[in-house]
């Protein structure tokens, strides 16, 4: 059964009011246009709704039953319309990130706390999981979005777009200084004691895979799951550590020291990727703005 939904919202407001000309008021609409409408929802239910009387008109029982009906549908669809308003004027929503704990601290952290200023209403929830977990929780629509290093190679149902570019460098503490004076060969870093994260890690791995282009095996003494520690770490001086440059200014020429090393490591993208296949709320479109400075 195919019925027009402006009927039963007619029907609705005659049954609150029990009466046409009050209804009239209401909606806006004649008397003559609102019975015409009531009798064509009866014609297509097949039974009548109201019978008239002096004071106006009453629901028949069948009408009652049909009511409670309409009733809780037309107040679930209001229901909608105000959350709807609310989330596209970011009084309410949540946001699922999946984000490093590395990436959160040196790049996110300033967007989130102005996105929050603004709509100090909208959750945000951090997913900190390994990032082929995070793609396909992406793609299954639990989370919104990822801020990520932007891989070699992007999946065809994921869009990518570009926020930052960032170096990564080797950094020594105050007791390597020595070693700023000069060019060092990539290969010969495995000459001192090398500080790298862990091998499941992004940094990790496009170095790893920048190495191995360059016919290289990097063999690091000390491996840590946190880019904070490999920092920590280097600067009280237990080796060469791998950083980004633009994560540590700061630190540089103070308590840590880049090193000339060549061949140069390419500069790579930090971006944030969406799913091609989910249309991103208003609050996540906001935050993606306020990053990309739209």
């Amino acid at each position: 059964m195919n019925i027009d939904f402006e009927l039963y919202r007619i029907f609705y407001t005659v049954a609150n009011y029990n009466n046409i000309t009050k209804a009239s008021e209401e909606l806006h609409i004649s008397q003559p246009a609102i019975s015409k409408s009531i009798k064509k929802l009866e014609n297509s239910l097949g039974g009548d709704l109201f019978f008239r009387t002096k004071r106006g008109v009453v629901l028949t029982e069948e009408g009652k039953e049909f009511y409670n009906y309409i009733k809780q549908a037309i107040e679930f669809i209001n229901n909608a319309e105000s959350k709807f308003t609310e989330m596209i004027n970011l009084e309410t929503g949540i946001i699922k990130i999946g984000v490093s704990v590395t990436l959160t601290q040196n790049f996110l952290l300033p967007y989130l706390e102005k996105f929050h200023n603004l709509y100090p209403n909208i959750d945000i929830q951090i997913i900190t999981n390994a990032g082929y977990e995070l793609i396909n929780k992406l793609r299954n629509g639990l989370i919104d979005l990822i801020v990520l290093n932007i891989p070699n190679s992007i999946d065809k149902d994921i869009e990518i777009i570009k926020c930052m570019s960032v170096n990564d460098v080797f950094v020594v503490g105050k007791n390597y200084k020595h070693l700023i004076n000069r060019k060092i060969n990539l290969n010969e870093l495995n000459n001192y004691p090398l500080i790298l994260q862990t091998k499941n890690s992004n940094t990790r791995s496009i170095l790893d895979d920048f190495c191995s282009k360059n016919n290289v095996s990097l063999k690091p003494n000390i491996e840590l799951a946190s880019y904070t520690l490999v920092k920590e770490f280097t600067k009280i001086n237990m080796g060469i550590g791998y950083l980004v440059k633009e994560f540590i200014k700061n630190d540089l020429n103070k308590t840590l020291f880049e090193l000339d090393v060549y061949p140069k490591i390419p500069k790579r993208q930090i971006g944030i990727a969406i799913s091609k296949k989910h249309i991103p709320n208003f609050s996540t479109r906001k935050l993606i703005d306020i990053i990309t400075k739209k």
